[in-house]
């Protein structure tokens, strides 16, 4: 049954500014650094011995998101502890024979390959939560069914492994299947469980740090500290709070009018749901746009997650947007729930930054060596210019190569609301006509 209300939404004069949060804006920074390492390593992993040559990775630039003049090997020399460049040598065959007598390779150091062990056996021993996680998700879908190629953009954010449409349809035939659709497989739902059609709950009061435990008097509207919004927002995010709660798994997109304050609702239920199973509660924006119709998103899905500050907060780090679900992180940015493949990547970061000092530590050994030969040479022929050139500004170059660089895994789809400064919200004024666009895929 489609609502019955005659409200819908429009869009307001002046624009709103996200206000940034650098509490938050540093988890994004931090992803940026280890991409091309998660990225490699994934490669790494895909092959039985776990190595690949050097020229068969120069193959795989689109997915490593890597431009053609810049060398792959002065790339990995970056990460000592976490990948290792070795040679073996060439089948000896006669169509060899003007080729080289070996060939380099890359492979992860012995900690790196451990932390990928570590995270290989936890994602076994929790294949029952990742396996509710895919079930949820495609409850949430119009039609119950996800395309993969859409589902591989989300799955690292949800600690799905590279094989877990294979993996999870395999030891769970009961919930998932692989169907042929005209647009390409798809990992469809087989049983639909009762007892997961639950919304994510909502913080108590306590979390709110209010001082007495009693019902305000008047409306408290939650944001996050430094955040300040208009009065008229103001208005419209307690008014759209006063809306009955609405459960995502038990509605759909058709059952409100298309652009009302109740279909606003039930998007921002569903992203709120997609962020909650996420491991650090968040993902790209441009992620989200991929299940518009499957999910019922708005067009302008950018916009709305801008509009809801109390809800979520769109980072503008790096060449793509991300989106935090607010009430997973403190005021200091802090996660609130620790997922353990969260401390994995934590540990791999850590790896990433030893090595980081470790190449910093030999660049200083390297500048006292040249100053002390320089002042030696000069000691025995002051009248003799040296005119050496540093031989190690390139590889001083090479620190700030990419540090601000968001790689991509495949040509996303970018939002159409991409301007960061034209966010607008909405308010309510006028009735909608009650015509309904078909949101169906199939």
């Amino acid at each position: 049954m489609k609502s019955t209300s005659s409200v819908s939404i429009s869009c307001t004069s002046n624009p709103l500014k996200i206000r940034r949060d650098p509490s938050l804006d540093k988890h994004v920074v931090k992803q940026n650094k280890i991409r091309f390492v998660q990225k490699l390593k994934t490669l790494l992993l895909s092959k039985p011995k776990h190595f690949m040559p050097l020229y068969i990775l120069n193959k795989c630039r689109s997915y490593l998101s890597f431009p053609k003049p810049r060398s792959i090997l002065s790339m990995v020399h970056r990460y000592p502890t976490v990948f290792e460049v070795f040679t073996i040598p060439t089948p000896p065959l006669p169509l060899n024979a003007t080729k080289p007598l070996s060939q380099v390779c890359i492979r992860l150091t012995p900690a790196a390959a451990e932390l990928a062990r570590k995270e290989i056996e936890l994602k076994k021993v929790m294949s029952d939560s990742l396996a509710i996680k895919l079930q949820k998700l495609l409850m949430l879908a119009t039609h119950h069914r996800l395309l993969l190629y859409k589902l591989v953009h989300l799955a690292p954010d949800l600690g799905l492994p590279i094989n877990f449409h294979t993996w999870l349809c395999n030891k769970y035939p009961e919930r998932f299947k692989l169907v042929q659709t005209s647009y390409g497989h798809a990992l469809e739902l087989v049983t639909w469980d009762i007892d997961l059609a639950n919304k994510l709950p909502k913080r108590d009061a306590a979390a709110l740090d209010l001082i007495v435990d009693r019902p305000l008097k008047f409306k408290h509207l939650r944001l996050r500290k430094g955040m300040n919004i208009k009065r008229r927002h103001q208005e419209f995010l307690m008014k759209f709070e006063e809306l009955p709660d609405v459960c995502p798994y038990e509605t759909k997109a058709d059952d409100f009018l298309k652009e009302s304050l109740e279909a606003e609702k039930r998007a921002c239920a569903v992203v709120r749901e997609v962020l909650g199973m996420t491991i650090e509660k968040r993902t790209l924006v441009d992620h989200l746009t991929h299940f518009r119709k499957d999910f019922g998103l708005p067009n302008k899905l950018r916009g709305m997650l801008v509009r809801h500050p109390e809800l979520f907060y769109v980072s503008l780090k790096g060449q793509r947007d991300s989106v935090f679900l607010v009430e997973g992180y403190d005021d200091k940015g802090v996660p609130l729930e620790k997922d353990e493949m969260l401390v994995i990547r934590n540990q791999l970061l850590q790896l990433v930054n030893k090595g980081h000092k470790m190449r910093k530590e030999k660049r200083n050994s390297y500048k006292k060596k040249e100053k002390f030969d320089e002042q030696k040479h000069q000691h025995k022929s002051d009248d003799e210019d040296d005119g050496d050139d540093d031989d190690y500004d390139y590889i001083e170059s090479l620190d700030d190569l990419f540090d601000s660089e968001d790689f991509q895994f495949l040509d996303d789809e970018s939002d159409d609301d991409r301007s960061r400064m034209n966010a607008q919200f909405w308010a309510t004024n006028a009735i909608f006509e009650s015509g309904i666009e078909d949101p169906g895929l199939w």
